[in-house]
């Protein structure tokens, strides 16, 4: 209830600020398990996708977010229990594996995942390789998985910046359903994952227009500081399809 109360109230604020857009909603389907994998530019993606999305979404949430101290603290735990997110702890070694097993939970009640594949948010504007979590999720447990850009959140709150800015326009472009279902059965084999999240991250990279880097994000906020332009755009090179010399376990990690 509180998920749709939130809704309610913050619909009418973020249309008339940003005049938000959406293309491809046709794609999300009715009823059933389905994964919506998004690009990520800002911490408020989350506030413009179920926007539109006349289902609920859920997203995997770090459990940072529920462990707060204080006042704050207690008021973000009720807020993100209140909206139905999920916590997951990406600080220990089998973060990952719980990581998937509260992602499958998930989809085994028929909900709609929110999921980000780069797995925190792009310090640059660009488009980060994506981590294998969500082609394991969707082999394993058989559902579509639908791609989702965000275009013109990074104007609004880039990276280092607290408040939101006013005004600019919002887009949210969803495509065509992805199905992972022939590669039943081979959810443990790394080559595969990767073939699967490349295919997904170019399917982004053609959404949201954005450059592509084939370096993993968090591995890049470490060598580059964040650019208060947003990255280049209209195109980039695809994604490229030379299979990683890791294993593809430990690769789902929800934005922070």
């Amino acid at each position: 209830m509180f998920y749709w109360v939130v809704k309610a109230i913050l619909s009418p604020l973020l249309r008339l600020l940003y005049r938000p857009e959406v293309e491809g909603l046709e794609h999300v389907p009715r009823d059933g398990a389905a994964i919506l994998a998004s690009n990520h530019l800002s911490y408020v993606d989350w506030l413009f996708l179920p926007l539109f999305v006349p289902r609920r979404i859920t997203f995997l949430a770090k459990s940072d977010y529920f462990t707060g101290k204080g006042l704050r603290g207690r008021l973000q735990r009720w807020f993100f229990s209140g909206t139905g997110q999920v916590p997951i702890d990406r600080s220990s070694g089998s973060a990952a594996q719980g990581a998937l097993d509260t992602g499958k939970r998930v989809l085994q009640q028929g909900k709609l995942m929110g999921v980000y594949p780069e797995g925190t948010r792009s310090p640059d504007g660009r488009l980060y390789r994506g981590k294998t979590g969500v082609a394991r999720l969707a082999i394993e447990s058989g559902v579509p998985v639908l791609p989702c850009a965000m275009l013109g959140v990074y104007e609004i709150a880039p990276p280092g910046r607290r408040v939101p800015r006013l005004g600019g326009r919002v887009r949210v472009k969803i495509g065509p359903p992805l199905d992972f279902s022939r590669y039943a059965g081979l959810e443990n084999d790394r080559f595969v994952l990767r073939s699967a999240t490349d295919e997904l991250m170019y399917e982004l990279m053609s959404l949201s227009g954005q450059e592509y880097v084939d370096m993993y994000a968090q591995r890049a906020k470490l060598t580059i500081a964040p650019d208060p332009q947003p990255g280049p755009s209209g195109g980039g090179q695809p994604p490229s399809l030379t299979p990683e010399h890791s294993t593809a376990q430990g690769e789902t990690r929800r934005a922070g």
